[in-house]
C-alpha cells in the first residue's frame, strides 16, 4: 500500500492487482459487491472500487450497499502522495458509524486503527447493517 496526502485528502492505494485482490478478500467485499475490488481508500471514509470493466466507484466503508455506489474518476494528475509519518499505517474510524447515527464532528466518536482492525470493523458493521436491512 502507498499512502499520503494529495490535495486535501489522505489516500491509501493498492500498489498492484495482487494487493488489490488480497485487500478485497480481507474486507469481504464480494459478499456485498460481487465483481468489484478495492483500489484504495480516500479520506479514510470511502473505498475506491473498480469493477471488471475498469469502471471506478466510490462507496462509504459502511454501508457497503450497492445503492451507495457513486461514479468516481481518479484524478488526471499523477497522484504524488505527500507522506505523513504520523499517519502512516493508521486509518480514521468513527466508533459509531455515521449510518448508525454517529456524529462526524465529535472527537469522542473518532479513533485511529491499523489496517487489520479496520478490516474487522468494516466487516462487523456491514454485517450489522445487512442484518438490520433484512429485518425491514
Amino acid at each position: 500500500m502507498k499512502e499520503g496526502w494529495f490535495n486535501d485528502d489522505y489516500w491509501i492505494l493498492c500498489e498492484d492487482q495482487s494487493e488489490a485482490e488480497r485487500i478485497t478478500r480481507q474486507y469481504g467485499i464480494s459478499q456485498y459487491l460481487p465483481g468489484h475490488f478495492i483500489v484504495g481508500l480516500k479520506g479514510w471514509d470511502d473505498f475506491i472500487l473498480c469493477d471488471n470493466t475498469e469502471h471506478y466507484f466510490m462507496i462509504p466503508t459502511v454501508p457497503l450497499d450497492v445503492c451507495q455506489l457513486s461514479d468516481f474518476q481518479l484524478p488526471s494528475d499523477t497522484l504524488r502522495l505527500e507522506s505523513s509519518p504520523d499517519l502512516a499505517g493508521k486509518i480514521k474510524w468513527y466508533i459509531k458509524p455515521l449510518v448508525f447515527g454517529g456524529d462526524p464532528e465529535s472527537e469522542g466518536n473518532m479513533t485511529w486503527v491499523d489496517m487489520e482492525s479496520h478490516q474487522k470493523l468494516v466487516r462487523w458493521w456491514n454485517q450489522k447493517y445487512l442484518e438490520l436491512k433484512q429485518k425491514v
